[in-house]
């Protein structure tokens, strides 16, 4: 699957793609998401699916319809808040879904929260009998629980299915961790490679704290890309030199 510096690549060919609900939407207009986007990815994801030996799982954000910190600072009740924004994930599921079977790819969404008319229940053996026969499973409602972002839970997801590999796609036009925030300070730079507790030390901000120490636990490798620029999908998932690599 191609190699990334010194002989390292995808361990192995399971890998889950963490795709922010933002990466969904436009940024040119006030649309939750944009059908033109959603194509787009779902265009390479099948692609890759087909000519990669991968199988590949994909855990979505929902913080473009709704965040959980968001109504907690509008006085809802936390808990309550994050399970909205648990819902909110199931809409871009199906919306992801949809357009990846147009272009030729069964996909099966996985729910924590039961919703049987809408998605299958997340059941740990099903999740990769689903993978060993080609599918794309996405992973809908995080973890099912409030607190926890849907970073840990793609990390989570990954150590339970045996990925080789998260993969973290960022959505706002940086491709890779910096030193500071390269759109604030054009000195920033750009870290090919980074330890788990280097991110923690740093105070690197890539993934929240209990999703990096679950990988560093876990040894799960992260690889931190810009999903947003057409063709990295591929190269991230054929495993060449791209974004930078926690591990």
């Amino acid at each position: 699957m191609g190699s990334r510096g010194a002989g390292t690549g995808m361990p192995n060919r399971r890998v889950v793609l963490k795709m922010s609900g933002e990466a969904l939407a436009s940024e040119a207009s006030d649309e939750t998401i944009d059908a033109r986007v959603v194509e787009r990815l779902a265009r390479e994801i099948s692609s890759a699916c087909e000519e990669l030996p991968i199988e590949l799982a994909i855990m979505v954000g929902g913080g473009n319809i709704w965040r959980g910190t968001t109504g907690e600072g509008q006085g809802i009740d936390r808990a309550t808040s994050d399970t909205m924004g648990m819902l909110a994930t199931v809409i871009n599921a199906l919306a992801l879904q949809d357009a990846i079977e147009r272009n030729g790819r069964p996909t099966r969404v996985l729910s924590a929260l039961h919703m049987a008319e809408v998605a299958e229940p997340y059941i740990r053996r099903r999740a990769i009998r689903h993978l060993e026969k080609g599918r794309v499973v996405i992973f809908a409602t995080g973890m099912g629980n409030p607190y926890f972002t849907t970073d840990t839970a793609a990390a989570l997801r990954a150590a339970e299915i045996e990925a080789g590999m998260l993969l973290k796609g960022t959505h706002s036009g940086i491709d890779g961790v910096y030193s500071a925030d390269p759109k604030v300070d054009p000195a920033a730079d750009r870290f090919e490679r980074l330890g788990y507790m280097e991110v923690v030390q740093r105070d690197l901000r890539v993934m929240d704290l209990t999703a990096i120490t679950f990988c560093r636990d876990n040894a799960l490798a992260v690889l931190v890309f810009d999903v947003m620029t057409e063709g990295n999908l591929h190269r991230a998932l054929a495993g060449d030199e791209i974004g930078t690599l926690i591990s």
